[in-house]
């Protein structure tokens, strides 16, 4: 994982747990801006549609769907999500 605030390459072994920071900047690994669905032009900043607002997005949160940025993970609830929209479109079909 590279640490989206200094830049540098973050050896990761595991989940990342909330009191895991950067050893290189000593900034919080487990935050929105480190997460794989951090995007400033969605609602609340974040492309998950079932977390909760996080108010500050540079300190550690107990948000369930973090997912590191790079990771190959995809959330649970984007993957039900598309998986109902394809059902959805497959059934309204000519």
């Amino acid at each position: 994982m590279e640490c989206v605030f200094c830049g540098k390459k973050v050896p990761v072994e595991g989940k990342i747990s909330r009191r895991d920071t950067c050893p290189h900047c000593q900034r919080d690994l487990r935050c929105c801006k480190q997460c794989k669905f951090f995007d400033h032009r969605a609602y609340n900043e974040c492309k998950e549609v079932m977390a909760e607002r996080i108010s500050d997005k540079e300190r550690s949160n107990y948000c369930d769907y973090f997912v590191p940025k790079g990771s190959k993970e995809i959330s649970g609830t984007i993957y039900r999500t598309r998986e109902a929209k394809e059902a959805l479109e497959a059934l309204f079909r000519k």
